[in-house]
């Protein structure tokens, strides 16, 4: 293993040891594989499934049935790699992808390995997460950052590559209308992604108007207040026959219904956010008649090299609202449950 001279024996890491509980434990620092980096994390934010971990210990059929390391939106630098691995070496700034796949799948084998059954993917049960001083990772899903990248930035890149799948998968193509549903992280960044990517304008709708604002300074070009109006109707008053792409990324099925007639006839509505109530009604004589394409999001696949390029562009300080130490990583957490009309993104420093 190359560059474990002088490594430390044991680390500090955060578990998840009850409902929101929990526990900063001391224990070995890993040993990488033949394949593996081993990488001395930096940053690590906050995402909305760590939290629904944190609050209800489960997510669909995913359940946290021992203690776990949340966190998955994580950069770092590399300290040491396996035998195998030949494009990393020790002291790196990376950005780590934290699904990992078979390779081997019908999935994997088309590029879409984001859809791998087998994929082990950070903080998701029984894998741990990043919220640990140092985490063993495939090297292959370990990508370098350029010097003038920080590692807030890099962690960004988790975040931003769901954006940027949401774009890959609207079909948006330069000049396009794009109508987002819900600025949580993930939707301020797809405003991002759609204007470097060429989007013409954009409309977005929140209930915080904390977020409608950031929005507005990420690029939108219209914010609308949900608890005001609809997104349908401020899309119309501009463009009559509606916009191109729909993307819901607020995880509600009322976001889903306000986007739909939205959309202009032959538009495509996109859905990232990962709801836990059914979606009741649904238009499908407009989805018929207007030939109406509707494409899901899961994670992301191939993102990563673009992502790192267009994040390092981006000004995360608008997003990042609260930082913590590793020790604290409850209190990041508690924050990031309770105040979401206040808090865009926490990250956690494991080293601080």
């Amino acid at each position: 293993m190359a560059g474990s001279s002088a490594l430390p024996k044991l680390m500090k890491a955060a578990y998840l040891v009850g409902s929101r509980q929990v526990e900063v434990r001391e224990v070995p620092v890993p040993e990488p594989s033949l394949d593996e980096a081993l990488i001395r994390v930096e940053a690590v934010g906050v995402c909305g499934s760590d939290v629904h971990y944190y609050e209800h210990g489960r997510i669909g059929r995913y359940v946290v049935d021992g203690p776990l390391i949340l966190g998955h939106e994580a950069s770092g630098v590399v300290v040491a790699v396996g035998a195998n691995v030949k494009h990393l070496r020790p002291g790196q700034r990376v950005a780590i992808e934290p699904g990992v796949t078979c390779g081997r799948c019908e999935a994997c084998k088309s590029g879409r390995y984001n859809l791998c059954p087998h994929v082990r993917f950070l903080a998701t049960p029984p894998v741990d997460g990043a919220f640990a001083q140092y985490i063993a990772h495939r090297a292959d899903f370990v990508h370098p950052i350029p010097d003038d990248m920080s590692y807030e930035q890099a962690a960004m890149v988790e975040p931003f590559s769901v954006a940027l799948h949401a774009i890959r998968r609207s079909g948006m193509r330069p000049g396009d209308r794009v109508a987002i549903a819900g600025m949580g992280p993930v939707g301020l960044l797809t405003v991002v992604a759609a204007r470097r990517l060429g989007a013409g304008d954009v409309v977005v709708s929140d209930t915080v108007e904390k977020r409608l604002q950031l929005a507005l300074q990420l690029g939108a070009t219209e914010a609308v207040q949900a608890k005001q109006g609809t997104i349908a109707d401020a899309v119309h008053e501009r463009f009559p026959e509606g916009v191109d792409v729909a993307i819901e990324t607020a995880g509600h099925p009322d976001a889903v219904a306000s986007l739909l007639p939205a959309l202009r006839r032959g538009g495509r509505l996109v859905i990232v956010g990962l709801s836990q109530a059914p979606l009741r009604e649904l238009d499908l004589t407009q989805i018929t008649d207007g030939e109406i394409e509707i494409a899901g999001v899961f994670r992301y696949a191939n993102t990563y090299p673009a992502g790192i390029q267009l994040m390092r562009e981006v000004d995360v300080w608008h997003l990042i609202t609260d930082t913590f130490p590793l020790a604290e990583v409850g209190d990041a957490l508690e924050r990031a449950r309770t105040h979401k009309s206040e808090s865009i993104k926490v990250v956690v420093y494991p080293q601080a």
